[in-house]
């Protein structure tokens, strides 16, 4: 399985980062990645809509800098990338997650 293509910290944009997050499906993708110890594979988040919806939303996110996808076996594991985001907008993370749902 081949690595797919991320932006390096300092490419992420905050007008791609609330874009990503302004659509519901892909907060409620957050909020599960957030909720999870580890990452989850994309088939693991029960969110009512079909595979290849599910990839076109990780995949947004992936390119906006909020998540973080890498094989394992034959699996996609997501992630977020707290740290960045952390680091880029200090708080946006914890007040998207804390904000009512």
């Amino acid at each position: 399985m081949t690595t797919l293509p991320h932006p390096e910290r300092d490419e992420i944009r905050i007008e791609l980062v609330l874009q990503a997050l302004a659509d519901p499906v892909r907060l409620r993708i957050v909020r599960e990645l957030a909720a999870a110890d580890t990452g989850l594979q994309c088939g693991a988040m029960d969110l009512g809509i079909t595979k290849s919806t599910l990839t076109h939303h990780v995949r947004t996110l992936r390119e906006a800098g909020v998540v973080r996808v890498h094989p394992q076996g034959t699996a996609r594991i997501s992630t977020l990338r707290r740290d960045d985001l952390e680091a880029l907008y200090p708080g946006l993370l914890g007040g998207i997650l804390a904000a009512p749902r």
